[in-house]
């Protein structure tokens, strides 16, 4: 198959997947060990910067509220505490980085995630079923989601969207609101990731060259412009999603994605036993 073919539908299964609670990392890692070439961690965080660039256009009336009326206590209040939780996703995602956290080589973990996860969303909602739920964002909210990045980071599958908005719905926030909150955080989370990873390649590609190293010296000029087709295929695919999902998350619950999540997880754990018995 062609890299721009494999590119381009990267791009796409990112887009679909990013922010509904399924987990794009672990779709991204499973197609690629089912069908396509495996990619770099490089490719597969940085192709994230897209479908984070796709909620600018859709939340920009929120956005500039935030950077351009911060007189108003409500838009103050809501970017101090999105500036909170993204600090401590930013301290905890550096601290798994330096432990030598990366994405796993094989599908068993993803599939366990992706399972488990579905379990937890239809738990959240029987939990959240009887409540009275609010759409204040508390401290308690802000810094619990934050800290809820890093079980995505850590544990490939179980969504980065999903356990940010499932830990939302557990503290008593609605689900709109706690969509939202999940998505305004996860621009600068997914695109700082995405810039960590540049950097990181870029540094050790010219470590390896100053030191005359051929091998790991970074991707080809080719690479940079296949990297950046994924993410405009993402942006474009994630706008039409998220679109969608803000509407979505008004009158429906999560159990849909749940009982996807464990149809996937059941089947790729099959998947896996099956390869390692043949």
């Amino acid at each position: 198959m062609a890299p721009w073919l494999v590119v381009v539908i990267l791009g796409i299964v990112e887009g679909l997947t990013e922010f509904i609670p399924v987990s794009s990392t672990g779709h991204l890692l499973f197609v690629q060990q089912l069908w396509l070439p495996r990619q770099s961690e490089l490719f597969n965080v940085v192709i994230q910067c897209g479908a984070a660039l796709a909620l600018v256009p859709l939340f920009s009336k929120r956005l500039r509220e935030m950077l351009f009326h911060l007189h108003e206590p409500e838009n103050r209040d809501l970017l101090l505490k999105l500036t909170v939780a993204f600090g401590i996703t930013g301290v905890g995602g550096l601290t798994l980085k330096k432990l030598g956290m990366t994405l796993p080589e094989g599908a068993a973990p993803v599939a366990w995630a992706t399972l488990i996860g579905g379990f937890v969303i239809f738990a959240v909602e029987w939990w959240t079923k009887q409540r009275d739920m609010k759409d204040d964002i508390t401290w308690t909210v802000a810094i619990a989601v934050g800290a809820s990045q890093l079980i995505a980071a850590a544990f490939p599958g179980s969504s980065r969207s999903g356990s940010t908005i499932m830990m939302a719905l557990i503290l008593g926030l609605n689900r709109p609101r706690a969509t939202e909150f999940s998505f305004l955080l996860g621009i600068p989370t997914l695109l700082a990731a995405g810039a960590y990873e540049i950097y990181e390649n870029l540094h050790h590609s010219g470590a390896a060259h100053h030191a005359g190293a051929v091998i790991d010296a970074g991707p080809a000029p080719e690479s940079w412009w296949l990297l950046l087709l994924g993410t405009v295929v993402s942006a474009v695919v994630a706008f039409g999603v998220v679109k969608w999902l803000i509407g979505f998350v008004r009158n429906h619950t999560f159990n849909g994605f749940a009982l996807y999540r464990v149809a996937l997880g059941v089947a790729m754990l099959f998947w896996c036993w099956s390869n390692h018995r043949g």
